[in-house]
């Protein structure tokens, strides 16, 4: 029987049927994957100096903010003493306002004696000359203070210059310089590695384009001897495709509280 003589509703059904059934369907592919540190940091001092202690070693966690070296400062920490020894100085300033205070009081009397013509305009501008230096004096004074503090902020920045922090919280990953060698800003002091969350690195062929979006769930799959599965989020899609294996690159996210799970392992990932 041909198609025609079908009544139309029925030759509408068979239509729907066939291009159901001749559409691809993308199902759940399991692909290959490899976890990677979240990111890797090469700690090096912001100024050159001898390395007078490092305070991790290997494998040690660390802090963000955390001291990870220090270098030798003892020439840098004395004239910190110096500065704040004559920051605090009040010797000048107390000096400027009994200069003040008397050259005020000698300039009142005179100027009552100047209204009564007791003294000549010229002593009466040798008094008014007395005070407007004192109050200079004491203006001085003060302003010198102001600067040695100062100064003091500005030494006590390039004293924390010379220890070295940790830019974030991760893992020591290698110490690169020991104490008693010579830092610069061109060799790193330590490498670190930050764990949490991780990087799950995956190549997807490209009949999966258009099917991954960011912020999508996965499974992942790692290998002995660590095994388990943990839900990890899709954090980066790539827009270029290699042409040549015919793959681009999605990045997920893997949370790793407390830092449990190693970096480097290969896993499978599992998209939906």
């Amino acid at each position: 029987m041909r198609l025609s003589s079908y009544p139309y509703s029925e030759m509408l059904f068979v239509l729907c049927i066939v291009l159901l059934v001749s559409v691809p369907r993308v199902h759940s592919q399991e692909l290959d994957c490899l976890i990677e540190p979240f990111v890797t940091v090469k700690v090096s001092s912001a100024v050159n100096g001898l390395l007078e202690t490092v305070t991790v070693d290997r494998g040690d966690l660390v802090k963000k903010g955390q001291i990870l070296a220090m270098l030798e400062s003892g020439a840098e920490k004395a004239a910190i003493e110096v500065l704040r020894a004559r920051a605090t100085l009040e010797s000048a300033i107390k000096i400027g306002q009994a200069r003040l205070e008397l050259s005020t009081r000698s300039h009142s009397r005179n100027d009552g004696m100047f209204q009564k013509s007791l003294i000549s305009a010229e002593k009466m501008d040798e008094a008014e000359t007395t005070r407007r230096l004192a109050e200079m004096t004491l203006l001085e004074a003060t302003d010198n203070r102001r600067l040695a503090r100062l100064e003091l902020q500005r030494a006590t920045a390039e004293l924390a210059r010379r220890t070295i922090y940790s830019p974030i919280t991760g893992v020591v990953v290698e110490r690169l310089l020991a104490p008693g060698e010579f830092s610069h800003d061109e060799q790193p002091v330590l490498k670190l590695a930050q764990l949490d969350p991780l990087r799950v690195e995956v190549f997807a062929p490209v009949a999966l384009l258009g099917n991954i979006t960011v912020g999508q769930r996965a499974e992942v799959t790692l290998q002995a001897p660590v095994n388990g599965t943990y839900i990890a989020r899709v954090a980066v899609v790539d827009r270029v495709v290699d042409a040549a294996s015919g793959l681009f690159g999605v990045r997920l996210e893997l949370p790793n509280r407390d830092s449990l799970l190693p970096a480097g392992l290969k896993c499978k990932v599992r998209l939906p």
